[in-house]
């Protein structure tokens, strides 16, 4: 398929540029492939689609506050660093892109904190606008880490065009984060309450956690017309033996299997084994699902309502159907759902279980 056939128009009024007020009080629309169905509920109503036996796989990734405000060493110029990934933390070396990049070469030493208690030198340019810095910090590792995470801000997607404030610290976060490594939400997974998941739960509803450390590559644009010449940004994903064991009981019992995200779905995609079944194992991805394709673990997708020509919606028109996709999102605009992070969710149910 071609990326245009992706396309479709969205007034920016439709984008949530903030959390709804109250967690779990979203939209969601109900999406049924094999009946074409499509239903409008709210987000509580999620719990009536899963029964004892059924699985949910959440992604409890962290989010860390990647984005960091300080100043060059003598000419004091105003710059940013967005900490991408940790590269060796006995080091204090990370990937990071920079802001404005012409004016930060190799060499360069950057302050942060009022009382430029962090120090970071550019060691390695690696693109235009990435770089390899190293830390410095008069202290040990814990000191150190919470001085940098201190200092840093929420990292909001540039299409929410304000500055982070202090309701996106717990609001672009998942009640159910653990993992430290993230500099995007997981966001199909910010709709739960700590209640929800204790009903799923009551319900006898198993949950598989997993890991995928969202990176800035899931908002990149796509380039190509042909989708088959585009390339994904590697992240680093786990699927323990726990989160297997959850999965195959509940295929092994043709029940539903539900992916909480995008992130879920590529994490479960990428440990496939022989047999068809989810397997253990860590690494990094680059999996990049689209039309045509077979997904071989879950039979439902949870997510957000996407960006038009995004690596996202078109996992969606993967599992859903293209011509059923872009129907849910006629109807989502008809119907006033909000668009993006802090937008409205989408459940997918394949019925092929």
């Amino acid at each position: 398929m071609k990326l245009s056939e992706f396309d479709f128009q969205l007034e920016h009024e439709k984008i949530a540029y903030y959390p709804p007020k109250k967690r779990g009080t979203s939209k969601l629309m109900v999406v049924n492939r094999a009946e074409g169905t499509i239903e409008h509920k709210t987000f509580e109503n999620f719990l009536d689609y899963f029964d004892e036996g059924d699985a949910v796989v959440i992604n409890n990734t962290k989010v860390f506050p990647a984005r960091l405000f300080g100043h060059k060493e003598k000419t004091g110029a105003k710059i940013e660093v967005f900490l991408l990934r940790e590269l060796n933390a006995e080091q204090r070396l990370w990937d990071v892109l920079v802001d404005p990049a012409r004016k930060i070469r190799v060499g360069n030493k950057l302050y942060f904190g009022e009382d430029e208690t962090l120090v970071a030198e550019v060691v390695d340019n690696t693109t235009s606008r990435g770089r390899t810095v190293r830390f410095f910090f008069d202290g040990d590792e814990e000191a150190y880490k919470k001085a940098l995470f201190s200092l840093g801000n929420t990292p909001l997607p540039k299409y929410i065009k304000r500055e982070p404030e202090e309701v996106d610290t717990e609001r672009y976060q998942t009640v159910y984060a653990k993992e430290t490594g993230a500099v995007a939400a997981p966001t199909a997974g910010l709709h739960f309450t700590e209640e929800m998941m204790k009903m799923l739960e009551i319900k006898g509803v198993d949950i598989a956690e997993l890991t995928l450390h969202t990176g800035l590559g899931t908002f990149r644009s796509i380039e190509v017309e042909d989708l088959s010449k585009h390339k994904m940004d590697a992240e680093y994903y786990q699927v323990n033996s726990k989160a297997v064991d959850v999965v195959n009981r509940a295929m092994d019992g043709k029940r539903r299997i539900c992916a909480v995200g995008t992130t879920s779905m590529r994490s479960m995609e990428s440990s496939v084994s022989a047999h068809d079944q989810l397997k253990a194992s860590e690494g990094w991805t680059n999996l990049f699902i689209h039309p045509p394709y077979a997904f071989k673990i879950a039979n439902c997708l949870l997510t957000n309502f996407h960006l038009p020509k995004s690596s996202l919606i078109i996992m969606v028109s993967a599992f859903a159907g293209h011509e059923l996709t872009l129907k849910a999102y006629e109807e989502a605009i008809k119907n006033d759902y909000r668009f993006y992070s802090y937008g409205d969710a989408m459940l997918l149910e394949k019925n092929e279980i």
